[in-house]
């Protein structure tokens, strides 16, 4: 039995990963400090004896006994309202983190996948945005501490990858969604339907002509697995290239809640990004693979699973941690 490490496994797309490798038949090591994730994302899994949970912190030394064949590093804060609230964790799960997956992974000669960014590219002057483009970003705005965390953790990566000769992957993920993303974490989808949900006015930030691309969890984690398993070592975007505006999701949203609430506008965060859109040219050549599951789909089971959250979970605030200065 083949043994992967999954770090930030009880985060949205952590936990989804350890569902597919245990599914696999694969030895599951997650790995998780739970400062974002959420552990009750993985107690389906915890009496089954191919699982495993460590409670810890990838930017401290990581001992794992026994053989790895394979190390994905999904740890990090992934929402704007977490990387705001701890900058210098998020710096360091992208820096320390890398260097100590990286690390093990030489020690154990296994290979390494590393979940990068759309955010790579920034506020993008180029449309749809290709691998080779090297983005538009701020380091001192105040997403730059996510932006330049994924940028030097490929960087690092692919340090490892030429200079030691480690087996190495990046994916670079674009919007994704789906069942166990945090309700009130920040970021649109959640926020809208938590919103319509509530009885909410729904809020666009600008005037909704800022562009995402949505790709449901499934189609993500499928193209996930592809990378790991294939032979390529440089970057490749894994996202849905249907894009849509704030205003006309925001639209969708109500729709498909059947609220009567209304969209309101509010000032623009700034370095936002005004479009964002996968280019999955190298996806469908070198993996073979594209989204398979329409955004209506999507969002119906989304909005499911949404729905039926307890009441205190709707209404709980939108960031209630308290986080250690570090």
């Amino acid at each position: 039995m083949k043994r992967v490490l999954i770090t930030g496994g009880a985060g949205f797309l952590g936990s989804h990963l350890c569902d597919r490798f245990i599914k696999e038949g694969y030895h599951v090591i997650a790995m998780d400090n739970l400062i974002t994730g959420d552990i009750r994302n993985l107690e389906h899994l915890f009496k089954l004896p191919n699982f495993e949970f460590y409670h810890h912190d990838v930017s401290k030394f990581i001992h794992v006994p026994g053989e790895l064949d394979y190390i994905l590093h999904f740890a990090s804060p992934a929402s704007p309202i977490d990387y705001l609230k701890i900058p210098i964790q998020t710096l360091k799960v992208g820096s320390l983190g890398i260097h100590n997956c990286l690390g093990l992974a030489r020690v154990k000669k296994a290979r390494v996948l590393i979940a990068s960014t759309s955010e790579i590219y920034g506020d993008p002057t180029i449309h749809p945005q290709p691998e080779e483009y090297w983005g538009n970003v701020n380091p001192v705005g105040p997403r730059g501490v996510y932006d330049e965390a994924k940028r030097f953790q490929e960087a690092m990566t692919m340090a490892y990858h030429t200079y030691h000769g480690l087996e190495t992957r990046i994916v670079r993920i674009f919007n994704t969604y789906g069942p166990r993303m945090r309700l009130n974490d920040g970021r649109v989808l959640p926020a809208f339907i938590g919103q319509a949900l509530r009885g909410e006015d729904l809020t666009v930030f600008g005037d909704g002509s800022q562009t995402r691309s949505f790709c449901y969890v499934d189609d993500l984690v499928e193209g996930i697995y592809r990378l790991l398993l294939s032979d390529y070592a440089y970057p490749v975007n894994v996202g849905n290239p249907s894009e849509i505006t704030i205003k006309e999701f925001g639209e969708e949203i109500i729709k498909l809640t059947g609220t009567t609430q209304k969209l309101v506008f509010k000032e623009l965060p700034k370095d936002d990004p005004k479009q964002r859109q996968p280019d999955i040219t190298k996806a469908k050549a070198i993996l073979g693979w594209e989204p398979k599951v329409s955004r209506s789909e999507g969002l119906r089971i989304t909005y499911e699973y949404f729905k039926n959250l307890p009441e205190e979970e709707l209404y709980h605030a939108a960031y209630h941690r308290e986080f250690a200065k570090k």
